[in-house]
């Protein structure tokens, strides 16, 4: 087994980018990497950093204290203020450098935060308050369970408030490969994410703008693997994420049957990011059933045939969301997915589906 290499800001900050994103396997280092940057950077210049969740669940109480108790543990906190303090004390959505007695209790605790922590979901409050923060960290910006509606707005407002009119802000975002189909892959226009492997590096320019976003696909731990990886050797592809940094796939049902043309008694589409999907509605000797597959040629008819889309078309026969049927077509179609009828060419597929029924706001199970 080789040495684990856990990630560092290192590589990524040498672009100099405006934002900068680590995705890669789970418990790498990268929040740790980021946090440490971000106590740096405080202890230098007394510049507090500011860290980001989704819910405000993940930063209430235990969860909070716990976000950078890995740094006390392993001594970083009395290295960078050589000796002076030693913990971290978490109250009211901040962090405060401390010192302990030798029962770990607080003596000590630093006048001014460290760093504060923050919601996407609790952004509105936030508004009327000024922050001096400096290294701004979201972390597991990346869901499987779904978004919050207009989750990119939110999170683009929390930041305004959290920069005002400075220009220095250095914005980290974290996640674990568990969703390649992520809006804010769509929304920052990161068109080559989903093609990037592990050790993968890009950066985006906008235009003539000063913003830059540069994205790193971090390594695997080691070459050979992690030590604890024969817990997770089951035939299960989603646990490819754990073991190897892949991105993570569910298991779907595939096409129980050779098909042939006369079984497709009607077809509509869906075209969600850029992947173009083609929905046959099958019917084998009474046997009912919706089988997707990738479709790798342009569509024929755009004006007349049934076409799902997230974008608003003003064409009769485009349709935003699945889960609102205004035909007694859509109705049957809808049906397949209530009643599970629904097969796949491959799990991609499967999860490209998945994430365009979170966009209709539905999480069928």
């Amino acid at each position: 087994m080789g040495k684990l290499q856990y990630v560092t800001t290192e590589r990524i900050d040498k672009t100099g980018a405006t934002y900068r994103l680590l995705i890669g396997q789970r418990s790498n280092g990268k929040t740790f990497a980021a946090l440490q940057k971000a106590l740096e950077d405080f202890a230098k210049t007394g510049r507090p950093f500011a860290y980001i969740r989704r819910w405000d669940v993940d930063i209430r109480g235990a969860k909070g204290e716990g976000v950078l108790r890995g740094h006390v543990n392993k001594g970083v906190i009395s290295s960078l203020t050589k000796g002076e303090y030693d913990g971290i004390v978490y109250r009211s959505r901040a962090w405060y450098f401390c010192k302990t007695d030798g029962d770990g209790k607080t003596k000590i605790t630093a006048p001014e935060p460290c760093g504060y922590a923050f919601a996407i979901n609790e952004q509105e409050h936030e508004k009327s308050l000024s922050y001096p923060v400096h290294t701004i960290i979201f972390d597991e910006f990346l869901a499987r369970d779904g978004y919050l509606v207009d989750e990119f707005v939110l999170y683009m407002n929390l930041l305004s408030t959290l920069i005002r009119e400075r220009e220095d802000p250095v914005i980290y975002m974290l996640g674990n490969t568990i969703n390649k189909y992520c809006p804010y892959f769509r929304e920052m226009g990161l068109t080559g994410v989903r093609d990037m492997v592990p050790g993968d590096l890009k950066v985006y320019k906008y235009g003539d703008s000063r913003l830059s976003v540069a994205i790193q696909f971090t390594d695997a731990l080691s070459r050979h693997g992690k030590p604890s990886d024969f817990y997770f050797a089951f035939d299960n592809p989603k646990l490819k994420m754990i073991t190897t940094g892949e991105w993570e796939l569910s298991i779907y049902p595939h096409c129980p049957d050779k098909l042939k043309p006369q079984d497709v008694v009607f077809s509509y589409f869906i075209l969600f990011e850029n992947d173009l999907l083609q929905a046959d509605i099958i019917n084998i000797d009474g046997r009912k059933y919706t089988f997707i597959h990738q479709k790798t040629t342009p569509l024929k008819y755009p004006d007349n045939d049934l076409i799902y889309c997230p974008e608003y078309s003003t064409k009769p026969n485009w349709r935003r969301k699945i889960n609102v049927a205004g035909s007694d077509v859509e109705r049957k179609i809808w049906n397949y997915f209530v009643l599970d009828k629904v097969v796949y060419q491959d799990n991609t597929v499967g999860e490209v589906v998945r994430n365009y029924l979170q966009f209709c706001g539905v999480n069928l199970k």
